[in-house]
């Protein structure tokens, strides 16, 4: 029971990680100077969790329909559109 739990942990853990590093660029990232990497990977994880909800779409394409679209991106962020 224990072998599976801690399994599933690193299989979290290895899928967050695989969708920041291939669909957000992370270890291509060159952003070196003081807090700036820190900040940049906060900002990923918080842009994942909010467009991760949107289904049948990559996550390529959820990142793109929310750059495009107002409408989207106020849906996507929970506002009202105006």
């Amino acid at each position: 029971m224990l072998g599976r739990a801690v399994r599933a942990h690193w299989g979290i853990e290895n899928w967050l990680h695989w969708v920041l590093d291939v669909g957000f660029g992370k270890d291509a990232s060159t952003v070196r100077k003081d807090y700036a990497p820190q900040n940049l990977s906060l900002l990923k994880k918080m842009v994942l969790n909010l467009v991760r909800p949107v289904p049948m779409m990559s996550l390529r394409m959820k990142r793109k329909a929310t750059a495009w679209s107002d409408e989207e991106r106020a849906r996507v962020l929970g506002l009202e559109f105006i």
